[in-house]
């Protein structure tokens, strides 16, 4: 038989069995060292600035384009016969590059008698254009003299006409006169004061004067026949000239379309000579050889074919760098931009640049108006003249990769948290900064735009 407990036994075991419930101290101890954390957590992402930025990553160029990687091109057809560089020569604007020759050993020599050829013709049209031009001369002198001939032979048939008509007055006064000497002896006739004999004289007299009209009449209308003759062979005379003028200039234009002709021929003719004479290929720029790619090996090479490819020295390096579409609008010229160029040691905090190491400074110059057809956009950043210089050239080649993070505006790090697991962008207008206003003149923006 069991014994039976007392109430005090039965408490002592309640305390003992709620004593067992109790967490462990060092369980009470870390869940107030959590909360302390969390609080602590929630006051630093309040409190604590971060830098937005938007990432990208590009390469360094030269920002003249005179200054990026040149194609040096054959200006003949022709073979290499020598090289004087190789690969990563250092080279001054017209050192030489390589020797060419043309496969025809004959060609310089035919190409100068071509010229010569063809500076003959110019010479022999020159002074068939002189000549023609002498004859046109000579043809106006002509045209000059026959046109003075032939007015002086009218200005004589019009004397002649003058003097034609002039006589048909005097024998049409004298037919006149005849007339009534005629009638006054017919009168003194019927009178019988004259004799039969003066009659008949006067009659005479009065028939030799019809004559003499008649003569008169005649020799004016001949006068003027001659006269009308004489000015449509005026008219010839200046005519016939004028189309041995026209002829002759004729002449002279074919003349001078030729010359043009052989001048063009010997423009191209002289191109081809220059080019043939250039068989010493220089370097256009001072720069640094980066590939030979033709080969002396026989290898026949067309006129632009590529010889070399050399890197310009270039005194003014900046950086493209490719963003992506969603952050562009909120990228203009004059950002600050962090670079970290590829084979420079650094440590960077995109949201604390200041305490970044191994960076340097930039400034967006230039944001391109469309992308590079895989939604990118291109984004040039030079020196910051305000900000530590740029590694030297020979960190910064041509082609060295290099990430950058363009700055924008200091926000809360929990702001920034909860805009990158949202996917917001950094700066978000709720209107168009190209459109009107609202109707308050204000426009709404979310935390963290300017």
């Amino acid at each position: 038989m069991k014994p039976v407990k007392t109430s005090n036994q039965w408490r002592t075991e309640g305390r003992v069995a709620l004593q067992a419930l109790h967490a462990p101290r060092a369980s009470r101890i870390l869940a107030r060292l959590l909360i302390i954390l969390i609080g602590l957590a929630a006051i630093l992402l309040v409190v604590t600035p971060w830098q937005q930025n938007i990432p990208g990553t590009g390469r360094v160029i030269a920002y003249n384009p005179e200054d990026r990687p040149q194609n040096v091109q054959a200006p003949i057809d022709g073979r290499i016969v020598q090289w004087h560089v190789v690969e990563g020569t250092m080279v001054k604007k017209g050192d030489p590059l390589v020797d060419l020759t043309d496969n025809d050993p004959s060609i310089m020599q035919r190409l100068n008698e071509e010229r010569d050829s063809l500076v003959r013709t110019i010479t022999e049209t020159e002074r068939r254009m002189r000549a023609i031009e002498d004859r046109v001369g000579g043809l106006r002198s002509t045209q000059s003299t026959g046109v003075s001939a032939a007015d002086l032979r009218v200005r004589m048939a019009r004397e002649r006409v003058a003097a034609a008509d002039q006589a048909l007055s005097a024998a049409k006064a004298a037919k006149v006169t005849a007339d009534l000497n005629l009638e006054r002896q017919q009168a003194l006739e019927k009178k019988g004061l004259t004799s039969t004999r003066f009659v008949e004289l006067a009659q005479l007299e009065a028939a030799q004067r019809v004559a003499e009209v008649d003569r008169a009449v005649a020799a004016l209308n001949a006068a003027r026949h001659e006269q009308s003759s004489l000015d449509q062979e005026r008219l010839r005379t200046d005519a016939d000239g004028d189309t041995r003028i026209d002829e002759a200039w004729a002449s002279h234009a074919s003349a001078a379309s030729d010359l043009a002709k052989a001048r063009a021929d010997l423009t191209r003719l002289d191109g081809r000579v220059a080019r043939q004479s250039t068989q010493k290929v220089a370097a256009p720029v001072d720069g640094t050889v980066w590939r030979v790619v033709a080969r002396q090996n026989g290898e026949f090479l067309k006129a632009g074919a590529t010889l070399v490819v050399i890197v310009p020295t270039t005194t003014r390096t900046v950086v493209e760098l490719f963003l992506n579409g969603n952050d562009v609008p909120m990228v203009s010229a004059g950002r600050t931009v962090r670079l970290q160029f590829e084979g420079w040691p650094a440590l960077q905090f995109s949201g604390w640049p200041s305490v970044a190491v191994g960076t340097f400074g930039g400034r967006v110059m230039l944001v391109d108006a469309t992308d590079d057809g895989m939604g990118k956009f291109r984004v040039l950043v030079e020196p910051d003249p305000n900000d530590e210089p740029w590694p030297s050239a020979q960190y910064l080649r041509q082609g060295v990769r290099a990430n950058g993070w363009v700055l924008l505006d200091i926000v809360s790090l929990g702001y920034e948290l909860w805009r990158q697991f949202n996917g917001f962008p950094p700066v978000v207008a709720l209107e168009d900064p190209g459109a009107d206003k609202s109707s308050d003149g204000n426009v709404i923006k979310v935390k963290g735009a300017k």
